[in-house]
């Protein structure tokens, strides 16, 4: 039998809550579910949460009885804050968050690159806000409970996974003993380690970094900025590189690359820890601050996918799907991403009204975004730990040049996390004026927020429904654009029209917003009334028009979600 760890992990800054196990006797014996997710970290809550926004419950399976132990993920990035805001966490988030926008690069004691990373007025969220995993899951946790849709689980490991083209089979442990679930669809979200993954032998593609890093959480008062910091080749780590984040709670990341041929048991000996971030201190002018460790682990990084993330009924995401470094705040942000891309698409096939080949699309995109990731990602791995002798020689010349060159700098770049345009998709319309536009969002591309007024911004507008951004002057949608809305409606397809422009209200739309100062047509590259862009429900662009019709929209619409038209006019 399953035995989670049921006593209260420690901490110096969380208070840890030991869930109840879910136990198979005490409830129904309804086994068979649309949609089972197993994992009830950050991505697997996420995707929970972006379904039961389409309406489809889903069962969550947790193999522990508490949130993630240390903090893990600390750094998410705005456009994960627009798709937590999706969610409803995103408040949250910003009350207890710390948000930044600056990275500093230092060698030799002297800061050689200053990375701003772009905020103005349009952006309801900074670029990065620093928050522990576990108040984040906290947090989702919470949202989870107030939708009645999600049956969350806690100390039930998923042990194996059967399937045939119907469903799969799930065995689940639990403190009592085993039980059996079906499922239509698994959503693969249990991690780096993930179980599913190497029970299907699996195999992750791309590259592995000999470079180790300790991550050390300690609380120490520190009169310093929220703004990223990087050490390279300081006094006490020869060579290696310095990572330090403020996060809330007067507590402090800590990342120090390993000496080669040095063990995870020997880094983490509470007398190497101690030297080293004594030593780290002292560098930084704070010799001999008393400071508290509050947990600490060791990582290496890795640059690694799943060629595909659709495989029958199992579907993965997060970093069951993907390994990345963290430099540049990538693995949970990335898996934010996935999450929300999977989820619509799995809730129209799961209701019947898309084919499953929908799915398919979700890991063309994905797994064209973790390759376009790890690519960049590697540079920015090779910089931070250089793999061979040849490209430690050029690092350090780079180091040595940056004292006396600026020029040099922007090569300590980072290459942060960024939402990732599918110019490529099999979902963007073929037949639209997307090549017409000087400006805006193009092909697969996430919205552009637009400040409309105090506290109140464009993507505050748009829900989990493919979304018509309708630039139009007159005082009523067509009944032509009216009559697609209301077909794609009646066959349960979540669709909304957003007009855009007047300051009173155009009929037939369900919000209309006035555009003072033009402020959104012109990041919309907008010239004149008629002009629209359709959304997918994750919000990126699939199409745009300078004029629109209703034959455009529905071709549009039968695109994004690979159905087409039967000859009564019904989505096949």
């Amino acid at each position: 039998m399953h035995q989670p760890h049921d006593q209260v992990r420690p901490s110096i800054y969380y208070r840890y809550q030991v869930f109840d196990a879910w136990l198979p006797s005490r409830h129904s014996k309804t086994q068979k579910h649309q949609v089972v997710i197993a994992g009830a970290g950050p991505i697997g809550l996420v995707a929970a949460l972006e379904l039961a926004r389409h309406g489809v419950a889903s069962v969550v399976l947790e193999s522990e009885r508490q949130v993630s132990e240390g903090s893990r993920a600390i750094v998410f990035t705005r456009r994960s804050m627009e798709i937590l805001q999706q969610v409803g966490v995103a408040d949250r988030i910003t009350q207890n968050g710390l948000p930044w926008r600056f990275g500093n690069s230092f060698y030799r004691g002297q800061r050689v690159f200053r990375m701003e990373a772009p905020f103005d007025d349009n952006d309801r969220f900074f670029p990065m806000i620093n928050l522990q995993q576990q108040y984040l899951e906290e947090y989702l946790l919470d949202a989870c409970r107030a939708t009645g849709l999600i049956d969350l689980r806690w100390g039930n490991k998923l042990t194996s996974v059967s399937q045939d083209a119907t469903g799969a089979r799930l065995e689940i442990d639990t403190p009592e003993g085993p039980y059996t679930l079906q499922a239509d669809w698994l959503v693969a979200a249990d991690g780096a380690r993930s179980g599913i993954r190497s029970g299907m032998d699996l195999k992750l593609e791309g590259n592995s970094y000999e470079g180790r890093f300790v991550i050390a959480d300690i609380r120490v008062d520190l009169p310093l900025p929220t703004e990223r910091l990087a050490f390279f080749d300081p006094d006490w780590n020869r060579g290696n590189t310095v990572l330090m984040h403020r996060e809330p709670r007067s507590i402090w990341r800590v990342d120090y690359q390993l000496p080669e041929g040095e063990t995870p048991e020997q880094a983490l000996a509470p007398e190497s820890l101690r030297q080293r971030i004594d030593a780290q201190l002292a560098m930084i002018g704070h010799a001999g601050t008393p400071w508290e460790m509050d947990w600490c682990s060791v990582y290496s990084a890795r640059a690694l996918t799943l060629p595909d993330y659709v495989h029958g009924r199992v579907l993965f995401t997060g970093d069951a799907a993907h390994l990345l470094p963290i430099f540049g705040v990538r693995g949970a942000n990335t898996g934010f991403q996935d999450a929300q891309g999977l989820a619509w698409r799995l809730a129209l096939v799961a209701q019947g009204l898309a084919p499953a080949a929908l799915l398919e699309s979700y890991s063309t995109e994905r797994v064209g975004a973790a390759r376009e990731i790890i690519d960049e990602a590697g540079k920015s791995t090779r910089f931070m730990t250089p793999p061979t002798q040849g490209f430690r020689l050029l690092r350090d010349a780079v180091l040595s040049l940056s004292l006396t060159q600026p020029f040099v700098g922007p090569l300590y770049h980072w290459r942060t996390s960024r939402p990732h345009e599918y110019r490529a998709s099999p979902l963007n319309c073929a037949g639209d004026d997307n090549a017409l536009f000087a400006a805006g969002p193009g092909h697969g591309a996430p919205p552009a927020n637009v400040q409309l007024g105090p506290d109140d911004y464009l993507l505050d507008h748009i829900d989990h429904a493919f979304t018509l951004l309708y630039f139009s002057a007159e005082k009523a949608v067509s009944e032509a654009l009216l009559a697609v809305a209301h077909a794609a409606r009646q066959q349960g397809v979540p669709f909304s029209i957003l007009a855009i422009g007047s300051s009173e209200t155009v009929h037939g739309a369900d919000q209309t917003l006035a555009d003072t100062g033009s402020a959104v047509r012109l990041r919309y590259g907008v010239r004149a009334a008629g002009a629209a862009y359709l959304l997918r429900p994750d919000q990126h662009v699939c199409a745009r028009w300078m004029t629109l019709d209703a034959e455009r929209l529905q071709a549009a619409l039968q695109t994004a979600t690979m159905t087409t038209p039967t000859p009564s006019g019904v989505h096949a």
